[in-house]
């Protein structure tokens, strides 16, 4: 980042070229467009791949509110279709229950960094001529059946917020194998020019979502230790799971299948069902002993934001009956295996005595 501030390039310059080289590479794609945000990547992906005003896109409510703002910056209803249990993603069933003759898009988010089910969504995508569009934001290095997910749709992004497994500060990026809408994300990322020179020719609206030189820099150092990273963060996940198994009190993560790699996001468990309703207390006794928890997800079309919003349901139950029930635990690179266990042990403890 230094070397960036000795040079006449802050913006639009070599360290880009070589993160978004990086990042195909790694993914396994053949184009990726590195912006400012996760919610930018989203915007861009849909306005590249044509989707508009009266279009429906398919999404889960039981995820980051990003994923139908975007949607809507673009004047398309968002569909929201319920989730899986176990995994908290989208349910391939009710995704496609809900599709009507003005569906034009799927976009599936690997929850937490769980690998989603992009067989069976991939087959519901084909047959009704729609577009697969994979939110991997929280799942950087996760696999399906041993492919990198963001491999498998016809685009995706990712998230490079601090909270995520490699940060930029802010960034994201769109990994898409089209050359075209590889070329139409970046132009439009640096106000529509054409072929995104430095000229005055602009051939869209566009937007400044372009991704600074430094933050390009940081990422690319991120990225050399991507691996390290995640198994870091999935050796922490064990800990947690050795710690609470069977605890009836706790309900675990799913565990993936045997081709499958979690990158994990969050470590994120749920109270037993019949003490749902006791899950905001669990939370505040968590607290009032300095054990930070988080509230992962609450339900989109639930959200203040979104009561005067178009947008369609299509029977949420599991999503909101999932939603009440969640606590992310503390989880980043650097927790140590005593203050894992201090989480561990305080959990069990006061789920026990929730009564």
């Amino acid at each position: 980042m230094t070397e960036v501030l000795r040079t006449p390039r802050l913006s639009l310059g070599p360290r880009l070229e070589a993160f978004e080289q990086a990042l195909a590479a790694y993914v396994g794609v053949a184009q990726a467009v590195a912006v400012s945000s996760g919610t930018a990547a989203l915007h861009l992906c849909l306005r590249a791949l044509g989707i508009g005003p009266g279009d429906e896109v398919i999404v889960p409510s039981f995820a980051f509110i990003a994923v139908a703002n975007a949607v809507r910056y673009v004047q398309a209803i968002p569909v929201f279709a319920d989730i899986e249990a176990a995994t908290l993603n989208l349910d391939p069933a009710r995704a496609e229950a809900a599709i009507t003759p003005k569906t034009r898009a799927i976009i599936v988010v690997h929850t937490f960094g769980v690998p989603a089910d992009l067989a069976a969504l991939g087959d519901i995508a084909r047959q009704h001529g729609l577009l697969l569009i994979e939110d991997a934001c929280e799942a950087l290095g996760s696999e399906c059946e041993g492919r990198p997910v963001g491999s498998f749709g016809d685009a995706a992004v990712f998230g490079f917020y601090p909270n995520k497994q490699l940060t930029t500060g802010e960034g994201g990026a769109v990994v898409v194998r089209d050359r075209a809408v590889a070329g139409a994300v970046r132009s439009l990322r640096n106000q529509g020019r054409e072929d995104e020179g430095r000229g005055s020719i602009h051939e869209a609206i566009g937007y400044n979502y372009r991704l600074p030189e430094m933050n390009c820099a940081l990422g690319l150092e991120q990225l050399k230790r991507i691996e390290e990273i995640v198994a870091t963060r999935e050796s922490i996940a064990r800990r947690y799971r050795a710690l609470l198994e069977g605890n009836s009190d706790i309900e675990l993560p799913a565990a993936c299948g045997p081709r499958d790699r979690i990158s994990w996001f969050a470590f994120v468990v749920r109270v037993a069902q019949h003490r749902a309703q006791r899950r905001d207390r669990l939370i505040e006794q968590m607290t009032a002993r300095g054990i930070a928890c988080g509230r992962y997800f609450q339900p989109i079309h639930l959200q203040p934001a979104w009561r005067d919003e178009p947008h369609r349901s299509a029977g949420l139950d599991v999503t909101v009956t999932q939603a009440q029930r969640t606590i992310a635990l503390p989880f980043f690179n650097r927790i140590t295996d005593a203050q894992v266990e201090d989480v561990a042990l305080a959990l069990a403890e006061l789920a026990a005595n929730l009564g």
